[in-house]
């Protein structure tokens, strides 16, 4: 799949990325958000939901947005998330990526979207609002 195949979508909330000990328990309000990841390892349990949301959290870094690929992409994809990774490193823009069964999410920093925007279109990527 190229570049002019695929469509992004800007989800309107703002996202905090949270870092809490593994061993930590899921914070209901998290719940509450429309759009959330929650990951857990040996080492962290990583939380993504609404900036509004408040998380006991250790370490936390607000200000994020929210692209998603229209999808649903087929698991004999290849690539997708690493051209546009590579689209947004050549544009010096960092992300933090999530994917889930159907589709991948880039988020990027607020102050940010609107470089990160252009640069997925320069590169042929389409982008709507959510």
């Amino acid at each position: 799949m190229i570049a002019a195949q695929l469509t992004l979508t800007i989800l309107p909330e703002s996202f905090t990325i949270h870092r809490l000990s593994p061993e930590s328990a899921i914070p209901d309000t998290v719940y509450r958000s429309r759009f959330f990841s929650i990951t857990r390892s040996d080492e962290e349990l990583s939380i993504v939901c609404k900036s509004t949301i408040t998380i006991p959290s250790s370490t936390q870094e607000p200000g994020w947005r929210a692209l998603r690929v229209l999808g649903p992409l087929d698991f004999a994809l290849t690539g997708i998330l690493a051209r546009l990774a590579t689209t947004l490193a050549d544009a010096d823009i960092s992300l933090f990526a999530l994917s889930t069964y159907d589709t991948d999410y880039l988020l990027v920093r607020e102050n940010s979207l609107d470089e990160a925007v252009r640069a997925l279109e320069v590169a042929g990527y389409g982008v709507e609002d959510y």
